[in-house]
């Protein structure tokens, strides 16, 4: 593996930013003018690559539960622009996060195919409605600057955000129905350098928000939780059996119990969190990392940089196709590219620095935040010598179920080690994930995620 090029120049040219008006926010009259209902400009970009807003109708009808996504999407038929890759970086840079750039400059084969710009995340009514009333200040972080206190839910937060913090509540309050039910996630780790040998995990897992019911409430009158997840290991047989229930709270540090079969017995874990090393990848993979940021704020100060366009996965239905093999799209430095889309948009820029007297192996990250749908897309983490040391991708899509974009499908590259990971979608599990609008089924309730619960689930 070559050595990381020298990125100053280029990180200097990726930070031409839009600056952040903070005497705008607060109001509400600008959603739906000139601004969308969640808060992205609705302008055109100067070039008119990027398109001017409009309702999006991506989604043809017809799809149900087991037809693929991708058959489906009205843009399926678009062909590439043109590709980035080794030979002509340099002039996007600007266009790409730091570490897309040194991604590209030292693997060897690797590129970004560039797609027209679709603009194709929208969200229901009830959910603008309540975005609205968060604009006009039901919407409030708590006195340490980084807890969300309140706000009227399913809604964004801080459409129009005044720091950091705002924004990335904005991400992982995204509406995506009450949650989603992964029924089988293949997750990878490449080989180490000179071994062939896959850390190949197949898990099954379960996402529930609390506060995603359709229509309006207030968080501050529902337990303050972000999320809760089920997480079990299927494959292979070291970890067969291990399960975990996690809850991710809005204004403390997240708690998880795990459940381990040989000793039949379901502990807390109070140190699995933040930046521990997650079971079974080799220490590739750390708690915070999925879904691009998971967990609690509270180790970090954020500061909102402002805006830039950037080409980012977007209508990435690839990354979503369960029938794919995985020796098909799995090479061993990156997923093949025909499953990875990227579009010119514009995203929040906001950088993370560790807080004075609190220790995390990356102390400085930037991560990159679509302004159409909230979604976390990218992230550079350097280490402690400041050294640029991972990247992290997702890949958002219109989602047929919920009327909004999601982006759990995630690949994560050890800039360093030159190891990748993908994991958070069923791309070659065998069997799709579907997000769920009602909470019918258990899995969808408080009492699903609890210890004793864990336990007598585990133990069937």
């Amino acid at each position: 593996m070559s050595r990381l090029p020298n990125l100053t120049t280029a990180a200097a040219v990726a930070f031409v930013l839009q600056t952040v008006s903070v005497a705008a926010l607060a109001d509400s009259s600008r959603l739906g003018a000139e601004l969308t209902g969640a808060g992205a400009d609705s302008s055109a970009s100067k070039d008119g690559v990027i398109p001017a807003w409009k309702t999006p109708d991506a989604n043809l009808p017809g799809w149900s539960a087991g037809k693929k996504r991708k058959d489906f999407f009205k843009f399926k038929d678009d062909k590439p622009l043109f590709s980035i890759d080794v030979t002509n970086v340099d002039k996007y840079v600007d266009k790409l996060s730091p570490g897309q750039v040194a991604l590209i400059k030292q693997t060897k084969g690797y590129r970004m195919d560039v797609y027209p710009t679709r603009r194709t995340c929208g969200n229901p009514d009830f959910v603008l409605e309540n975005t609205k009333k968060n604009a006009d200040g039901a919407a409030k972080l708590g006195d340490d600057g980084w807890s969300l206190k309140d706000a009227a839910v399913p809604g964004i937060p801080f459409a129009i955000p005044a720091n950091g913090a705002q924004a990335m509540w904005n991400a992982k309050f995204k509406y995506a129905g009450v949650g989603i039910d992964m029924v089988k996630v293949f997750v990878a780790l490449s080989p180490r350098k000179g071994s062939s040998e896959w850390v190949r995990i197949t898990s099954t897992q379960t996402y529930y928000y609390p506060w995603g019911k359709k229509g309006s409430a207030m968080l501050s009158q529902i337990p303050p939780v972000e999320y809760e997840t089920y997480f079990a290991y299927e494959a292979p047989t070291a970890l067969a059996g291990q399960a975990l229930v996690y809850t991710s709270y809005t204004d403390k540090a997240s708690e998880t119990f795990y459940y381990f079969p040989g000793q039949r017995r379901v502990r807390r874990m109070p140190t699995y969190s933040y930046d521990a090393p997650q079971v079974g990848f080799e220490n590739q993979y750390t708690v915070d990392e999925p879904r691009v940021f998971n967990g609690t704020m509270d180790r970090f100060d954020w500061k909102l940089v402002g805006k830039k366009e950037m080409y980012i996965g977007y209508n990435a239905f690839g990354m979503y196709d369960p029938s794919v093999g995985f020796d098909t799209v799995a090479g061993s430095e990156f997923i093949d590219p025909v499953q990875r889309r990227y579009e010119l948009h514009r995203v929040w820029v906001v950088e993370a620095t560790v807080r004075q007297g609190v220790r995390h192996v990356a102390p400085k990250r930037t991560f990159y935040i679509d302004e159409d749908s909230w979604s976390l897309v990218a992230a550079d983490d350097y280490d402690a010598q400041g050294k640029l040391w991972k990247l992290r991708e997702s890949f958002v899509i219109p989602i047929q179920e919920t009327g909004s974009c999601d982006n759990p499908a995630f690949v994560q590259y050890n800039l360093l080690e030159g190891r990748y990971l993908f994991d958070q979608g069923p791309l070659a599990a065998g069997q799709d994930m579907h997000w769920v609008v009602e909470a019918k089924d258990p899995r969808f309730r408080d009492a699903f995620y609890t210890a004793d619960n864990l336990r007598a689930i585990s133990e069937r």
